[in-house]
């Protein structure tokens, strides 16, 4: 089976890849899209611009394409990606939104391929935990719930992060997983890489009550 992954460089694509690699299927390129919309219905967009480098340090072919991000249209970028290749299906780290699901089985079934989504409703905290035991090194990079304040950017999801995040839940039903866009997140290392990301600048941009880290500055080592 060969396959493309639609690959953010957060933890839920980053993890469906994996899955896609245990399944032993080939991930022929990381397809990255990047909106200049930063309030885009489908695509990733905090540090969307480090995904060429994460692809580098995971050694997978890497594909992107600039979308204006304006809901609907923003589905041809992806559509005009991903339609010259020689693929079985592309994979997804979709958990639980509909609109994205639909959207890419739209096109995938116009380019007559599949559509895989190895997380679709899973238990986001047996996801979130699966994916610290397998190994991955993951930082909070957008915060935008209430009790996410701004300590956690740059957090990483250990096991004491992660239970954190369930007495969150219990108090203000976010979704443990980040799904519902509660945050955002980064993955720095992991089974995957031969190399990791090290970040070595950041700036912080805070609005009221929600913000971002930005990754200005980091190389492969």
């Amino acid at each position: 089976m060969k396959v493309a992954a639609l690959f953010s460089g957060g933890k839920d694509s980053v993890y469906a890849l994996y899955i896609a690699q245990q399944y032993g299927w080939e991930i022929t390129h990381c397809i990255s899209i990047i909106p200049k919309n930063k309030d885009s219905w489908m695509y990733h967009s905090v540090n969307i611009h480090l995904t060429k480098l994460l692809a580098q340090a995971i050694n997978i072919p890497y594909l992107c394409k600039i979308t204006p991000g304006k809901k609907e249209t923003e589905l041809d970028a992806l559509h005009e990606l991903i339609s010259p290749l020689p693929i079985d299906g592309v994979i997804s780290g979709a958990l639980a939104s509909e609109y994205q699901r639909t959207r890419i089985e739209e096109i995938c079934d116009r380019l007559e391929i599949k559509s895989f989504t190895p997380l679709w409703h899973k238990d986001p905290a047996l996801l979130l935990n699966d994916q610290i035991q397998a190994g991955f090194s993951i930082i909070i990079t957008g915060v935008f719930a209430e009790g996410l304040d701004q300590h956690w950017l740059g957090k990483t999801i250990t096991p004491t992060v992660h239970n954190e995040l369930i007495e969150l839940h219990e108090r203000y039903q976010i979704n443990i997983a980040g799904e519902g866009g509660e945050y955002e997140t980064l993955v720095t290392n992991g089974p995957l890489f031969h190399k990791h990301l090290l970040i070595k600048k950041t700036t912080v941009e805070w609005k009221r009550d929600h913000g971002t880290l930005l990754i200005d500055d980091a190389i492969l080592v």
